[in-house]
């Protein structure tokens, strides 16, 4: 059974579409969503092994990881369909997960102004998260995402069927979303996240159908009222700023959804610290994220004043000083003003920190 999920911006709306087998019947989406333009598929080099697209056009392959969503690479492959001749009548498809997500979306916003694009996320994380908003970009030295556009899809086609090809941590990883958005939104979700957590880990396509349909619903509702991120969808950064943070400085060694995890814990610890949490966050959140197979503290090398620097570049950051979107209780926020981020100072910051070093 197909489902959709409307998603709405400035300039109209877009489909989620969300159903098992839907991958093969994608040559039908592109020619409804994209009307005859000539297309390219970009994905990564996993993907293209595991998931072969039934799109008969030019496959533009690049390397997994977040390694590779950089400039130098958005510059490469706008060159290549340069060259290819891909003009104003021209569209790309992203098959992949969230960098490839990420990288081909901010190809689409720039390639002569801007052209059309499909998103096929064949990633959990990317299904239930990086594919719903319109947010694309790169990474630079400075920290993720700093470069980008907010440039939505024409539409989203998601089948579960291609998670079976996830290793395990892949597969788990976007188990983290899924959290927050329990906790940012629904309570009830995030009780029933925990009743069915092995049915979950073990991909159960009936669970997986019903987790990615209402993640998807969440994170529609508040990006569809906030599209340019001036408002609530910051709260779709709680776990984020610590993230980002523990992902620059691994050099991307951890992956995006086991940082958010750990950032999950270690932004419950400071809500608790600062007084703003309910007691006992901290603690719900690390046990059942330990139930989903996920980390919940840092590696053994990490250093408190390394994070904290690195914190000193994200996006949400005014004035110099640190912000976070921090959870008073499941399905709660807490908001400084019209703001639904607050500003922590680095003392009570660290001291959170210190809750997720190992040992």
């Amino acid at each position: 059974m197909t489902t959709a999920v409307t998603i709405r911006h400035r300039h109209g709306e877009y489909p989620v579409y969300l159903g098992a087998g839907l991958l093969n019947d994608l040559p039908a989406f592109a020619d409804r969503h994209l009307q005859g333009r000539r297309m390219a598929v970009i994905t990564d080099r996993n993907v293209a092994r595991a998931v072969p697209t039934p799109l008969e056009v030019p496959t533009l392959v690049i390397a997994p990881g977040e390694q590779s969503k950089t400039r130098r690479k958005w510059a490469e492959l706008s060159d290549k369909l340069l060259d290819l001749g891909f003009g104003r009548d021209s569209s790309v498809v992203a098959l992949g997960g969230g960098v490839v997500g990420d990288l081909t979306g901010f190809v689409a916003a720039t390639l002569l102004r801007g052209v059309p694009w499909l998103q096929v996320p064949t990633t959990l994380l990317a299904m239930v998260d990086a594919s719903v908003g319109g947010k694309t970009g790169v990474d630079t030295s400075h920290g993720k995402n700093l470069v980008g556009a907010f440039h939505p899809p024409v539409a989203v086609v998601a089948d579960p069927h291609t998670l079976r090809t996830l290793p395990e941590p892949v597969y788990r990883a976007g188990l983290a979303e899924v959290v927050k958005h329990g906790l940012v939104a629904d309570a009830g979700y995030l009780a029933w996240i925990e009743r069915e957590a092995t049915g979950i880990g073990q991909r159960d396509e009936t669970l997986l159908t019903r987790m990615i349909h209402r993640s998807i619903e969440i994170k529609a509702r508040i990006v569809s009222e906030d599209e340019f991120e001036t408002g609530r969808r910051a709260v779709l950064n709680a776990g984020h700023t610590v993230a980002h943070a523990i992902e620059s400085v691994s050099g991307f060694a951890v992956s995006h959804g086991e940082a958010v995890a750990i950032g999950l814990v270690a932004e419950a610890a400071l809500a608790e610290e600062l007084g703003l949490a309910q007691p006992g966050l901290r603690a719900g959140l690390r046990d059942l994220l330990q139930t989903l197979g996920l980390p919940v503290t840092l590696p053994a090398d990490f250093l408190v004043d390394d994070l904290l620097a690195a914190m000193g570049h994200d996006k949400k950051n005014r004035d110099g000083r640190i912000r976070f979107a921090l959870a008073v209780s499941a399905g709660e926020m807490a908001r400084d003003g019209e703001r639904w981020t607050v500003v922590a100072p680095p003392d009570q910051i660290a001291a959170a920190l210190r809750t997720v070093l190992p040992g």
